[in-house]
């Protein structure tokens, strides 16, 4: 019971975390958890524990549970095991994609083009997943599978800033037309630069949040925090 009630909060936190409404190095508060979902305090740890296995959030002693942000050479090392991860996903993956597959993800891709036209954000977020997913599902190793998908979890905090940016996010079902129509050519050389691309704007857009807080010496406050609220608020609010 326990385990349901927190598995029920856990994906509610997380889309906080992808959407902005949560910053990087954001504390979570447990009075807050509690009240905000009407539970005990024993749900909400088991909550953030799950969350802490996931990589979303990070725990200090005395200090209490806080979103995981990444130093520079930390987010360095994690965008390199994204990228070798996928690499390695594309390099096992049979080409030419089968047509089934070249179908399904061109659906996708559709959807979630009409979804980022419109703002919708809890689509746009679901959408993206499927598309991943999809694509990296077809690489023939589960394990490989879901280590890519680890990472991307563990990235949370680093999509947000391509999630709430339209600008950056405007470009997203473009790309992912081009890695489908690689997929259907046979384009090994092509879709890996594709999908290493594809990654880089949420981490170079957080790169230079962090960099513009550092001169100010000691750890950052979370990246760009004011600069999100207002995209933030804006969420499911539909086009300005």
């Amino acid at each position: 019971m326990i385990q349901s009630r927190s598995g029920a909060i856990v994906p509610i936190l997380e889309e906080d975390i992808i959407f902005g409404r949560l910053a990087p190095r954001e504390r979570l508060v447990e009075d807050d958890m509690m009240q905000r979902f009407e539970v005990k305090r024993h749900v909400v740890r088991q909550a953030l524990m799950r969350l802490e296995r996931m990589g979303l959030v990070t725990r200090e002693r005395n200090k209490g549970a806080f979103v995981r942000d990444f130093s520079l050479h930390e987010l360095e090392e994690v965008y390199e095991m994204r990228e070798l991860l996928q690499e390695r996903a594309v390099a096992r993956m049979p080409l030419p994609a089968p047509s089934t597959l070249i179908a399904r993800l061109r659906r996708i891709q559709a959807d979630h083009a009409v979804a980022v036209n419109a703002w919708d954000l809890p689509a746009i977020y679901r959408l993206n997943n499927d598309f991943h997913d999809a694509l990296f599902g077809t690489c023939g190793n589960r394990h490989l599978a879901d280590a890519i998908e680890h990472y991307t979890w563990l990235a949370h905090a680093v999509r947000s800033y391509r999630m709430i940016n339209r600008e950056l996010l405007a470009d997203a079902p473009m790309e992912h037309a081009q890695m489908v129509d690689a997929l259907e050519t046979g384009d090994r050389q092509q879709l890996k630069r594709l999908c290493s691309e594809h990654i880089l704007p949420s981490k170079d857009a957080y790169r230079r949040a962090r960099r513009a807080l550092e001169p100010a010496g000691g750890r950052p406050d979370p990246p760009a925090v004011s600069a999100r609220s207002s995209a933030v608020s804006k969420v499911g609010s539909g086009p300005p």
